[in-house]
């Protein structure tokens, strides 16, 4: 029994041991952890936004080249307009022979075709992504689009049936763009891109900002630890910078890479960089005092428990170890001492086994000085070795369950500190742009296939609505509308409208406020044209299929999220939900409703323990507003 007793005591006073040198090991930083990791995350919200516009943008092109109607008498003058008439934000534009690389035609300024292999460049049979290049001291961004001409015949009198025809002509589009504009999001944050190298691309500035970033070597910092992640990846993290007065720097990187595969921007190198000054903790916890009461209790808790077992089950247990063998030599007759060895009663210690091993021997004793057999010994009821080791365990336990509650909880008074706070809400607001930005392309579609509809017969109508509709899969229905509100032409799944009205203008609505889906749809006029036979109805409605909606809202970190319409009922969420309740907390409710000014503000409120950040979508849609909540217990976010 003594190596068992002995490595218990020594192995709890290892762990107080353990706890004096890991206690006196904590110290409060000055940046607390949930502000470095909410740097981190709104410099990866920013990332995935500038990724967003990044992909959106190369889309719209390859779009605007598959839909352009080009005949084998096109010139690339006429076609280099009409592919670019429609954008006003190209810096250059050309039009390049993707087989030869010779440029056909030009507007705007020079597009930088240095270094750029045409011909290789368009071999490829996948979407060509996006490129960096460098044009007067900037650099901008070349989007690619391939135009496939019909082949070009010899004699255009002969019958194309029968006239030998040329191969297929391919144009290669290229057009030159700044890169997206960027946002920084919650006061005093400046947001930058930046190179692969470190070098500052864009600059955004929100309110009264700290010194540049830049002054604290953190931009060269952020790509050496974004090139250290590999360019396939969605990678983020944080850093410190230099410390003024009462604040320091924090600052978060991310990369605009996509996260889930191959995708338009992983070639770019592009890292966003946020930063701002936040202040610095002035009460910094001091452990020593309680890691040397902790380990102090530890160890009497130890010496207590060896003693205990000591006296109670280690001293029994060798003394019946030497009655046994006293009894022994008696039995055998050794020495001239034997028989006093029989007549002294083996001593009854302790209780449970212990006890009965005594009584038992006893017993033994008596037969050998010739009773007639076995002594009967009533059966005791008491508390056993098994008590005794649960009872060691319920002192071990009191020793460390208040370590857990005392170590492991929220302090009241700095549970969610301020910048974790403006944080939430800054996030927030990014999501909310986010969407917001997801409705505008979503209205910027329909109004493109809207203006295409006249003009053309119902079967072209048709075709270009089954176009649209299996090229922006955000939609789950494509109708149009006459006059009286009937649905005279229609793609996709069955509407889920049930409001009938014709509405004016354009935008986003919903057009249902009840049922099983929340339905939401953008809608455009279409107008005929002069001398153009009109459309099969006067209004295109485009329902957004909710899924799509619904994966905008999660990110990671941001805790539940919720997008309300202006009754605070809820049309789509990051968790389950019903179509139309109500937010799914009273004090949310109120936050909202406390809210409801106009578009631009927020709120933020410490409600039980969560935070939550209400923010506006806008106009379209008018009185939307998006809503987070985030346990605090949650710890460092």
């Amino acid at each position: 029994m003594r190596p068992p007793i002995a490595s218990i005591v020594v192995l709890l006073l290892v762990v107080a041991a353990l706890t004096v040198i890991g206690l006196e090991g904590i110290h409060t930083a000055g940046t607390p952890q949930a502000v470095l990791n909410g740097e981190q995350q709104i410099a990866a919200d920013t990332a995935l936004s500038l990724r967003t516009a990044i992909d959106a943008e190369a889309g719209t092109v390859r779009r605007t080249a598959d839909a352009y109607p080009a005949t084998s008498t096109s010139t690339p003058t006429t076609a280099l307009k009409a592919l670019t008439s429609a954008k006003k934000a190209f810096l250059g534009r050309a039009l390049l022979d993707a087989h030869t690389g010779k440029l056909l035609a030009t507007s705007g300024r020079t597009v930088p075709l240095a270094g750029v292999d045409v011909a290789r460049t368009a071999s490829g049979h996948g979407e060509i992504p996006p490129r960096l290049v460098t044009s007067g001291g900037t650099r901008q961004l070349l989007y690619f689009a391939k135009v496939t001409l019909p082949a070009q015949q010899d004699d255009p009198d002969q019958d194309q049936y029968q006239a030998p025809s040329r191969p297929a002509r391919q144009w290669l589009l290229v057009v030159c763009e700044p890169l997206p504009a960027l946002t920084a999001y919650g006061d005093g944050r400046t947001a930058e891109v930046l190179d692969a190298s470190g070098k500052s691309l864009a600059t955004a500035v929100r309110g009264t900002a700290s010194p540049a970033a830049a002054h604290n070597g953190l931009p060269a910092a952020a790509a050496r630890a974004a090139h250290r992640s590999g360019s396939d990846t969605d990678a983020s993290g944080s850093l410190l910078g230099a410390t003024t007065g009462s604040r320091r720097t924090v600052a978060g990187w991310a990369q605009v890479a996509s996260a889930t595969g191959p995708g338009e921007t992983d070639d770019l190198g592009l890292v966003v960089l946020t930063s701002r000054a936040a202040p610095t903790t002035t009460t910094a916890a001091d452990y020593s005092g309680f890691a040397l009461e902790a380990a102090g209790a530890l160890a009497a808790v130890a010496l207590l428990l060896g003693m205990v077992l000591y006296f109670t089950l280690q001293q029994p247990l060798l003394r019946l170890y030497l009655s046994a063998g006293r009894l022994a030599r008696g039995a055998t007759g050794d020495g001239p001492a034997a028989p006093a060895e029989l007549s002294r009663p083996v001593p009854v210690h302790g209780f449970g086994e212990l006890a009965r091993i005594g009584r038992a021997l006893d017993s033994l004793r008596g037969q050998l000085l010739g009773e007639s057999g076995p002594r009967e010994f009533p059966a005791r009821r008491g508390p056993g070795y098994r008590a005794l080791a649960v009872a060691g365990v319920v002192v071990v336990a009191c020793w460390s369950m208040p370590m857990i509650f005392v170590l492991n909880r929220a302090d009241t008074a700095t549970a969610v500190p301020a910048p974790v706070l403006a944080d939430q809400q800054a996030r927030t607001e990014i999501a909310t742009n986010r969407i917001r930005q997801s409705l505008d392309r979503s209205y910027t579609d329909l109004s493109e296939a809207a203006a295409s509809l006249p003009g053309r017969s119902r079967d072209a109508q048709t075709e270009v609505l089954r176009k649209s509709l299996a090229d922006h899969k955000q939609y789950r229905s494509l109708y149009l509308l006459d006059r009286s509100g009937g649905i005279t032409l229609r793609v996709g799944g069955t509407p889920l409208r049930t409001l009938v009205h014709v509405p004016g203008g354009g935008g986003i609505t919903t057009v249902n406020t009840s049922g099983r889906i929340p339905a939401i749809a953008a809608y455009a006029q279409v107008r005929a044209g002069k001398g153009k036979a009109p459309a099969a109805g006067v209004v295109l409605f485009g329902e957004i299929d909710v899924k799509a909606l619904n994966s905008i809202l999660p990110r990671p970190k941001l805790g539940s999220v919720w997008v309300t319409d202006r009754d605070d009922k809820v049309l789509a969420a990051s968790v389950g939900y019903r179509a139309f309740q109500s937010l799914p907390d009273s004090g949310l409710t109120r936050l909202a409703r406390a809210t409801q000014g106009r578009p631009g503000d927020h709120g933020h409120r410490d409600l039980g323990g969560a935070q939550h950040v209400l923010r506006p979508i806008g106009r379209p849609p008018r009185r939307w507003r998006r809503a987070a909540r985030r346990p605090a217990s949650a710890g460092t976010w």
